[in-house]
Parts: structure tokens; sequence; C-alpha cells
């Protein structure tokens, strides 16, 4: 049962100045941001695969964003992207509106001692270091995370026995139309990997509560999670992260491990020899391949083990119709 929540509404202000635009979408509003058509996913994922999105919106504030929201048909399939760093997009690329938030919503606020508000497209890593030199702890496991602050927020992501939403007091949220909330945590349903709230909003922001701590002592919790991190993944790698769910009282890795399936190739999509809960692409991976491995792995430990992986890594988009290809 979802609690009842504090919620705030406002619509956003009005924007002014042109933009590159989408006849789709072209309802006498000018907006600010970047519209693009056919843009490959490929250079907007960590996998660095994935077909063309029909259409690739870069706003530059959350007002922008909301105006942006409003243009777009209400059946318009629309898709979230920060750094790509969870999200497979198949070869056929996505039909629909891909809105990037890195590099553009991505302020940090100090509100009052011990909580700090943090725009959707900041990194995480860069979060956790901010938070370090205010003397702020709690999100020190973040460093580690090569996503955004609305990936986070939106996987309930963790590390290190942490998790993202430990620390979240409020966030704020728009929907198509434009509105903005404000919502308390109590708002969301929050588990392992997954976040259930009210439907048709997405993240804008969240504001963090904090406890002070020392300075050198936070930093360097910081480089020892790092060094953790790097010693235990291949980090310098292509790939999304962790590809599974840990299922409950065991280790994906480990099943995976235990089935011999470290360096198993599909394609240019290998299985981490370092860690086996990682596919990495080699530098020829299709999403296809990627796929593929995934399903394979699936595979294996489901019939040896009785256990069925689910995937963390998030699979979109249209399989490419490779009966077209010259």
């Amino acid at each position: 049962m979802v609690s009842s929540a504090t919620e705030v509404h406002s619509t956003v202000a009005p924007v002014a100045a042109a933009a590159d635009t989408d006849p789709a979408f072209d309802r006498g509003t000018p907006l600010r941001g970047v519209l693009r058509c056919n843009e490959p996913l490929s250079r907007h994922t960590a996998f660095g695969v994935g077909g063309p999105a029909a259409r690739f919106y870069r706003p530059v504030d959350s007002a922008d964003l909301g105006r942006f929201l409003q243009q777009l048909p209400a059946t318009e399939p629309l898709l979230w992207l920060g750094f790509g760093s969870n999200l497979l997009v198949r070869d056929g690329g996505f039909a629909g509106t891909v809105v990037q938030l890195r590099g553009t919503l991505d302020g940090m606020t100090l509100l009052r001692p011990g909580v700090v508000r943090a725009e959707v497209g900041l990194a995480c890593n860069k979060l956790a270091r901010l938070c370090a030199r205010q003397g702020l702890q709690g999100v020190e496991f973040l460093a580690g995370i090569p996503g955004t602050v609305g990936g986070a927020l939106a996987m309930n992501a963790g590390a290190f026995g942490q998790e993202t939403w430990g620390s979240v007091h409020r966030v704020e949220t728009l929907d198509r139309a434009g509105v903005r909330r404000v919502r308390t945590a109590l708002a969301y349903q929050v588990g392992y990997r997954q976040v259930r709230g009210p439907q048709g909003e997405w993240f804008v922001a969240a504001e963090f509560q904090l406890a002070p701590g020392e300075r050198q002592h936070i930093a360097a919790q910081m480089r020892a999670l790092l060094r953790r991190r790097d010693a235990s993944q291949p980090t310098r790698w292509r790939s999304c992260g962790s590809v599974f769910r840990n299922p409950p009282g065991d280790y994906a890795a480990r099943l995976i491990e235990a089935c011999g399936l470290k360096g198993l190739r599909i394609g240019g999509a290998v299985v981490s020899e370092q860690h086996a809960n990682f596919i990495l692409n080699d530098g020829g991976a299709r999403a296809s391949d990627i796929e593929a491995l995934i399903e394979r792995l699936q595979q294996e430990v489901r019939q040896r083990f009785g256990v069925c992986l689910m995937p963390e890594v998030r699979i979109v988009g249209e399989v490419l119709d490779t009966g077209r290809i010259p």
C-alpha cells in the first residue's frame, strides 16, 4: 500500500528562444533545447550499441523540459537517458522520443544543513564528491556508480550494502502536462533495484538527507570503495555494469561462473573473465549479440540451478530486420 505524501503543484514557466524542431511537434511554442531526428543511440550508451532514436531531445533546463513534454502526443513512446549505463538499445533503434538529461539538469544545491538538492542529470560520482566537500556522508557508494542521479533514483542503485533511496527525503517530478510535483519518499515503494510510484511522472530532482562527517574521512572511504570496485570489476571496458539482479541468498556472478561461462562469446559480446555478471563489448558487438548472450546465460543457469536470472539492464527498442540489409 502506497502511503500518502506531501504534494505541491505548479506549471512550468514560458520559454522564449527557438531550437531545432521536428514538424511533428511544432505547435507554435518555441523550445530552447536541441531536437534531432534519427540520432544513433550507440553514441549515448555505455555499451556503445543501439540503433537510432526517431527523435532525441536535450533540454536546457526543467522549464524547457516541461514545455517539451507538453508538446508530445499522449501516445508517444518516451525514453529517459542519462549516461545509458544500465541500458541496452536494440539494433533497430527506438521508435519514439529519447530525452537526454546528462549534463543539462545537473545542478546541486545545499538547501540547509544536511540536505542537498540534486538534479537528475548530475553524475552519481560528482554528487558523491560534492557532498564529501561539504562534509556530508551517506552517498559515498555513488562514487563508483557510472550513471546519473535520475538513473539511481529510478532503479534504487546501490553498491557495497547501500542503496540510493536510503538517503532520499523528497523528489521532484514532471508529467506530460508539464506539471511539477514534490513528493515525499513515502509515495514510493522501494525494493532491491526497483522503485514503484505514481504513474506518468518522471524524476527531475531529489533531496538527500545526509549526516555530517569529517571531510578527509569521507574522502578516504570513497577512495577505498573505488579501489574495491576497480579490483573486482572490468571498469575499463564497455559494459552496462551488472547484467542481472542477484537472486535471493545468492549472487548472479557465482551462478554464471559455476556454469563455466566466463569468457563465453557471441559475436562481439563476451562474458567478463574478471566478473561473470558483466558482459563486455570488445569493440565489435551489436545489441543482438549482447541480448543473445544474456539469454544464453539465463538458459544455462536455469538448466543447472533452476534459478531464473532477472536482468538488471533495461532492454528497449526494436529488433533490426536483417532481411532488409543489402
